[in-house]
């Protein structure tokens, strides 16, 4: 099978196969170009055999058809008897997604309906309203870091799957673990500056050099953020919206000040909140608020703003130059540290810590009513060091345990009671 046709492994897939026999209907969500056809496909091989039919809403017979009787066309397939499975792609494109689908879902008990959609708007609001306890909602992102490792090296991969489990143990129970020396860093150096660089949409990886790699990023640059997304959603000065989301890549990590976002890209505060509320819900951007419990000292209102994709990222501001030439290399690996962190625990809030004083602290992870702070600093440690803005946050709010997220150090250390562990960034 030739690279560009070979279905590179998703970790959604368990949990799709899992609840796979259930009535409930499926719905995936996650940006263009993120693998949700990809993982239909995948999910129709797995059903060989079965009573399978796959729809793409993209064409515009099929659209028109099923949108003038869903119940007669999804009917017509239904030939034999036993149990249907009907793979729905871009069902965002569809009028009324969610009214029709309990439609189809009350009339065809024996049918299992399972739609992807590239827009958390259209389809988590639209399908919740008409179907309380009657879908499960998934979301497919680009490749994270462990899926790229499993596309490109296993080995590494499984060395990258024991390491990452000592982090969330420690993260979850404060279960500590320390290397005295870590031989295997070094060897991720090069695939993890290439995630850092180039991201993980699944055309990118499969791309062989970082020439075509650009090319691909350009293209889902061009038909999903300038496109498809000013298309979609009708915003009416597409000159504006570029320059945002320009902005937003070079404020990567940085707190948003929307008085001069709107002076940037001569907009207006309503006009620039709507863009970032459409790119949040496009899966481009991810809005990071301020952590505080008082609201005297602690900023409550400027979030933070990280991109679900790096390369694309990197794409928008024109920059792919290896992290250590980089300036924004800091902004970067925050960004991957966030993704991590969202990757191992999607249900949990994720916040920032600032004061007026500005102490700051990247990550506050809350985790079984537990605030765990997490703190970014790419650079090589020869000893365990705790900066003063995260010693200010143990001190105020005595959290169990801290993590100092590094380039390649191991270690713990304890700040008054608070257990801090040393982590490489790779391994989150």
């Amino acid at each position: 099978m030739s690279t560009n046709t070979r279905f590179l492994p998703r970790n959604i897939m368990s949990v799709l196969m899992k609840w796979l026999n259930r009535r409930e209907a499926y719905a995936i969500k996650g940006p263009r170009q993120s693998g949700k056809t990809t993982v239909l496909k995948i999910l129709q091989k797995n059903l060989k055999g079965k009573n399978v039919v796959f729809m793409n809403f993209e064409d515009p017979d099929v659209l028109e058809a099923f949108e003038t009787n869903p119940k007669e066309y999804v009917k017509s397939f239904m030939l034999k008897k036993g149990r249907y499975y009907f793979l729905m792609d871009e069902y965002h494109y569809v009028k009324d997604p969610g009214k029709k689908l309990k439609l189809l879902y009350d009339t065809f008990e024996n049918a299992k309906f399972i739609v992807t959609g590239s827009s958390s708007l259209e389809l988590s609001g639209a399908m919740a309203k008409f179907l309380v306890g009657r879908v499960f909602f998934f979301e497919l992102f680009p490749f994270s870091f462990h899926e790229f490792l499993v596309a490109r090296d296993k080995r590494l991969a499984r060395i990258y799957e024991g390491e990452n489990k000592h982090i969330r143990e420690f993260l979850v129970n404060g279960k500590t673990f320390v290397k005295e020396k870590d031989i295997f860093l070094k060897e991720f150096t090069s695939l993890f500056n290439e995630y850092l660089i180039f991201g993980g949409y699944p055309a990118v990886i499969k791309a062989a050099d970082s020439e075509t790699k650009r090319v691909i990023l350009k293209n889902i640059y061009d038909t999903y953020i300038s496109k498809d997304v000013v298309e979609f959603l009708k915003i009416s000065d597409a000159f504006k919206y570029r320059c945002v989301v320009r902005a937003l890549a070079t404020l990567t990590g940085s707190l948003l000040n929307y008085t001069e976002l709107c002076a940037t890209c001569q907009s207006y505060y309503k006009e620039v909140k709507r863009i970032i509320s459409i790119l949040s819900e496009t899966y481009i951007v991810k809005i990071v608020r301020p952590f505080y419990r008082n609201p005297i000292t602690e900023l409550k209102k400027n979030p933070k703003i990280y991109f679900y994709d790096l390369g694309l990222r990197n794409y928008i501001i024109g920059n792919f130059n290896p992290l250590e030439k980089r300036t924004d290399a800091g902004a970067i690996v925050e960004n991957f540290v966030f993704l991590g962190l969202r990757n191992s625990f999607p249900d949990e809030m994720i916040n920032y810590w600032r004061t007026i004083a500005k102490a700051e602290v990247d990550f506050i992870l809350r985790l079984n009513e537990q605030i765990i702070p997490i703190e970014i600093k790419y650079q090589t440690f020869k000893q365990p060091k705790v900066s003063k803005s995260l010693r200010s946050f143990i001190k105020t709010y005595k959290p169990k345990r801290a993590m100092v997220v590094t380039k390649d150090f191991w270690n713990r250390t304890k700040i008054e009671n608070t257990d801090v562990m040393f982590t490489p960034a790779c391994y989150l």
